[in-house]
């Protein structure tokens, strides 16, 4: 494939560049319809949802809290009040407006300052969940005129939107995302020497995040995308796509720098680091959609299509830097510098003079980083969120000051109602019942459906969507259930509504934590065991992922949760996280990990599989990769750096954690703790029962039994040792690239 697309770099190049005009030409066309929601099915409070759309369908629509707030009394904006009350209730979609004076619905705080107007819409307008309707803009607009019209009109009064109604879809990108891109540059041209050879990653890794982001917006014409999708995806396409065109172009620069002609170095590079780049690729894909085992849709789509964005970039990868190399040529190859000292090999001796010792360090470091781990809270945002100066945070946290925050988190219960002579009465004395939990700060709303057969409930928490107490109080009314329905006449009782979903998503996600930590980990032994022909290498390789895992989620603990450095990476909000954080930073870290494993310990092995020389093929192995490993993860890391400071509150969480889990895992545990304890174990780190080898697939990763492995074999067959104190066996490779020693 190397060697084609080389030769036909134009028509390649040419290729990518139709498709990429296509794609957008469908995009503009059909603009971006993105999700705004997370929603799961199979749980009690999206049931109810779907009981309300159907027998009490005023209630079901969205619906948002206005704020009225004054200086004075509050009562002295009484009529500005109303008027507001009685034009919002003439908007077509709109079917109920509260009032915050009557008896039943009085929202009037403490202090008199302020009064809140509950504004519900039908299902036309938008569902409970947050999905916006046909008529989600038009009414949106009407009710920011109306509260404008209504502030001018009495000077002392302050109107505030919630802004749940047709609150617009954005891919949350700003230009400081552009930094990592900046700095893979300066990367680039570091590591490289060359402009020209820099500026080649750049342009195929932005090709191959345009393309799946376009495919993406194009596939949300079909499917339920959310709108932290593409963010995801752009960043871990980004990084991935420079780095994998990094190696392929780095090992085309060995071949070039040897005098091999640029279309045959070209196809060398494709057939050795395009190899371990597709293999390394498709772990990551693996694990991405793994994520389908929590059986969450939404989340196996985030999954999915992170996972269409790995595999745009592997594609672009190996097609059109190859593409590159031909059409460049000459212009790719290093100049010619003085030998000097290498810095990984004197690295890579330090690590493995006391192995023990080494690794002891590592573990005590991760160790400490991993403290706040148990300070991560999961949740589903909420507009308290948001950055502070927007409209929904504004308002959120102008309710929080004069209410509480559980006014900005109203929970629903519903029931049918079994015949009697006064559903009011069964309605009344219910919502009385469950008043009286602990947690509950009062009744905001209890109604029977114009029909006398359905009963709806609205109830206010003390606490906000997010905090425990609230999780605990979804949990008393559901565990309270039989008895309300036995005790006033009711059945099927439900608790839904925003909250209440929101509290089933992270109760849900929260379960697949450990199935999807099985099977990634799982995935990580048998991929390992295939590739290195090794039974201890998949064990630390694996211990070692989940050391970096626990890092980068302690990270996120000391941020979110103890409030380190908040300001500085420009956090609105301390406290819980996005649900889908741990299994999203799980899967993407698995690949990420696998690849660092894959490109360092396979020159290692190609070391091994020449010279027999334990100690040797990880001190030779380390040095002839490192450099290009160390660039790798730096530039990651700064790809998901730059997502941190102004990203989506979803995705700046994960920005962090991968941020800290990719720094951790490539310079801790693979180019420091790998090399120790695999010159600890020496030759027993290649060690594979017979049987076992037998049955396993081979898979050449990096060329280790093509020619130029075979050219070198005489070049290493008279190399001594090197201080190793073990006797080297003879090597003889053959189908699967075993030594006869084993």
């Amino acid at each position: 494939m190397g060697g084609w697309t080389a030769s036909h770099a134009k028509r390649v190049l040419a290729g990518w560049l139709l498709l990429m005009i296509a794609l957008g030409g469908i995009v503009a066309a059909t603009g971006m319809n993105l999700a705004t929601t997370y929603k799961v099915t199979g749980t009690e409070s999206m049931e109810g949802l779907a009981v309300m759309a159907k027998r009490l369908p005023q209630a079901a629509g969205a619906s948002e809290q206005v704020l009225f707030s004054t200086g004075g009394d509050i009562e002295g904006q009484r009529t500005a009040i109303e008027s507001f009350i009685g034009k919002a209730r003439k908007i077509e979609g709109v079917s109920t407006v509260t009032d915050p004076f009557a008896q039943q619905t009085r929202t009037v705080s403490r202090d008199g300052h302020h009064a809140l107007v509950l504004v519900q819409t039908d299902s036309s307008v938008g569902e409970a969940a947050g999905e916006p309707g046909p008529k989600a803009k038009a009414v949106s607009k009407e009710l920011t005129q109306l509260a404008s019209a209504t502030q001018k009109s009495s000077p002392d009064l302050t109107v505030q939107r919630g802004a749940n109604i047709g609150n617009s879809t954005s891919i949350g990108m700003s230009a400081t995302e552009l930094l990592g891109l900046v700095i893979a540059a300066i990367v680039l041209i570091v590591t490289l020497g060359s402009v020209v050879a820099a500026g080649a990653p750049l342009l195929t890794a932005a090709t191959g995040v345009a393309i799946g982001m376009l495919g993406m917006l194009v596939a949300a014409n079909f499917i339920d995308i959310n709108s932290s999708t593409p963010v995801l995806a752009v960043m871990i396409g980004l990084a991935v796509g420079i780095d994998y065109a990094l190696f392929i172009i780095s090992r085309a620069r060995e071949y070039l720098a040897e005098g091999v002609k640029p279309k045959e170095a070209a196809a060398r590079a494709n057939a050795t680091a395009g190899s371990a780049v597709l293999f390394a690729g498709g772990t990551v894909i693996v694990a991405l959609c793994g994520l389908a085992v929590a059986r969450i849709p939404f989340l196996t789509v985030m999954g999915l299509s992170a996972a269409a964005m790995v595999a745009v970039a592997v594609l672009v990868a190996v097609t059109a830097v190859p593409a590159l190399l031909g059409l460049l040529g000459g212009r790719l190859a290093p100049a010619k510098r003085k030998a000097r000292k290498s810095r990984a090999r004197g690295w890579v001796h330090f690590v493995t003079r006391v192995p023990a010792l080494t690794f002891l360090g590592v573990v005590a470091i991760i160790g400490f980083l991993a403290v706040p781990l148990d300070q991560v809270r999961l949740a589903l945002p909420t507009n308290g969120n948001e950055p502070v100066g927007t409209v929904q945070r504004d308002t959120y946290d102008a309710i929080s000051r004069a209410y509480g925050q559980g006014y900005n988190s109203p929970i629903v219960v519903v029931a049918d109602i079994k015949k009697s002579g006064n559903p009011l009465v069964q309605v009344t004395e219910t919502a009385g019942a469950i008043g009286k939990l602990d947690g509950v700060d009062k009744v905001s709303l209890a109604t029977p459906s114009p029909d006398g057969s359905f009963a709806f409930i609205q109830i206010i928490p003390k606490k906000g969507q997010a905090d425990p107490a609230t999780t605990k109080l979804v949990k008393e009314i559901r565990d309270a259930a039989p008895g309300l329905e036995k005790r006033f006449g009711l059945e099927n009782v439900m608790v839904t509504g925003h909250t209440a979903v929101a509290i089933d998503i992270a109760a849900k996600l929260s379960s697949a934590i450990l199935p999807f930590g099985i099977v990634v980990i799982g995935l990580s032994i048998v991929l390992l065991l295939i590739v290195f022909r090794s039974v201890a290498i998949p064990i630390i390789a694996s211990l070692g992922y989940l050391l970096s895992l626990a890092a980068g989620m302690g990270a996120v603990g000391a941020v979110f949760g103890w409030g380190w450095a908040a300001d500085l990476l420009n956090v609105s909000k301390v406290g819980a996280v996005i649900s889908f954080l741990p299994v999203i930073v799980m899967g993407v870290l698995f690949g990420l990990a696998m690849d660092y494993q894959v490109f360092l310990v396979s020159r290692m092995r190609e070391v091994w599989l020449r010279t027999g020389h334990a100690k040797l093929a990880v001190r030779e192995g380390f040095e002839s990769s490192a450099k290009v490993v160390t660039a790798a993860a730096v530039i990651m890391i700064g790809v998901f750096a730059a997502f941190i400071p102004h990203g989506m509150p979803a995705v700046k969480p994960i920005a962090l954690a991968l941020t800290v889990g990719v720094a951790v895992d490539a310079f801790l545990v693979r180019m420091t703790l790998i090399p120790a304890v695999m010159a600890m174990l020496g030759r027993k780190a290649w060690w594979i029962p017979r049987w076992l080898d037998r049955i396993l697939p081979s898979i050449d990763v990096e060329g280790e039994t093509g020619p130029d492995a075979q050219a070198r074999e005489g070049q290493d067959a008279q190399r001594p040792e090197g201080g190793d104190s073990e006797s080297a066996p003879t090597v003889a490779s053959g189908a699967n690239g075993r030594s006869a020693g084993d």
